[in-house]
């Protein structure tokens, strides 16, 4: 198991669990994808721990942090702003990946000036044709998810569900994942994520977050998944789009697969200090 230490910060009358690294002028905050908490970042904090100050954590209800009841993308957001008042003074550079981004979005109206840059990973927007269908789409991960979480109770298949993460992350990280997300606890949180993020998208889309001001980097992924190369194209032009929308926006194709950050970290990592150096 990794021995980093941590702490649970209050927010909102619960409290979420953060992890700290590095030390440098400046200050990155990470937020993960669907189904992932803190320690997906473990492959990218150690390339920039010598140039800034990091900060990952746990939303709400998963891994370290609190339970809560329900689960909604705006409380997430105000979570996040509320960690960052406590831990993060000053400005800083926010990565999020994936469902991420939509907390991320949610939440820079509200950071202001202290949000001094963006990294959106493999964010999508929900702009996105994907998403005319979401409902369904949600209903089927969900049947799927259901039965995994019932199944991840035998530790051999745990392990074989997670088998694409294993071979990204060192043995200490999967063990942590494997003993925090893919369990039946963690799946069941990965189940209100996923419906969360289905109850956004109708908000979203009604009425889209301000567009960030600061500096943004977008990064698509190329690799789709077997079977849905189209969607993935559509994914990508909505991407690119949404850069271009953007006051100081800039997107970029990677070759990699959605946990960009453990498959092209030295990539990300660079892109980071890209925004780094654009800070006062």
């Amino acid at each position: 198991m990794r021995e980093t230490q941590g702490r649970a910060v209050p927010v909102n009358g619960g409290h979420v669990y953060v992890e700290e690294f590095g030390q440098g002028p400046y200050q990155v905050v990470f937020e993960a994808g669907g189904g992932c908490g803190r320690t997906c970042w473990d492959r990218l904090t150690p390339l920039l721990a010598g140039k800034a100050r990091l900060v990952t954590y746990d939303r709400a209800g998963r891994a370290r942090s609190g339970r809560v009841a329900g689960l909604d993308i705006d409380d997430l957001a105000a979570d996040l702003v509320a960690m960052t008042e406590a831990v993060v003074p000053g400005e800083f550079v926010l990565v999020a990946h994936s469902m991420g981004g939509l907390v991320a979005r949610r939440a820079a109206g509200r950071l202001g000036a202290r949000l001094r840059a963006l990294l959106l990973a493999d964010v999508l927007p929900e702009t996105s044709p994907v998403y005319d269908t979401w409902d369904a789409t949600t209903e089927r991960i969900d049947r799927m998810l259901a039965v995994s979480q019932t199944l991840s109770r035998f530790r051999p298949v745990a392990r074989l569900f997670s088998g694409n993460v294993r071979r990204l992350y060192s043995a200490d990280t999967y063990r942590t994942m494997l003993t925090e997300d893919f369990t039946p606890a963690g799946v069941a949180q990965t189940r209100r994520e996923i419906r969360a993020v289905a109850a956004a998208v109708p908000r979203f889309r009604a009425e889209p977050p301000p567009l960030p001001e600061c500096p943004t980097i977008v990064l698509s992924v190329e690799r789709a998944a077997k079977g849905r190369e189209r969607q993935h194209a559509e994914n990508r032009e909505h991407q690119r789009r949404y850069a271009e929308s953007l006051p100081d926006g800039r997107h970029e194709d990677v070759a990699s697969g959605h946990l960009v950050q453990a498959e092209r970290p030295e990539l990300v990592a660079d892109r980071i200090e890209r925004l780094l150096s654009r800070t006062p």
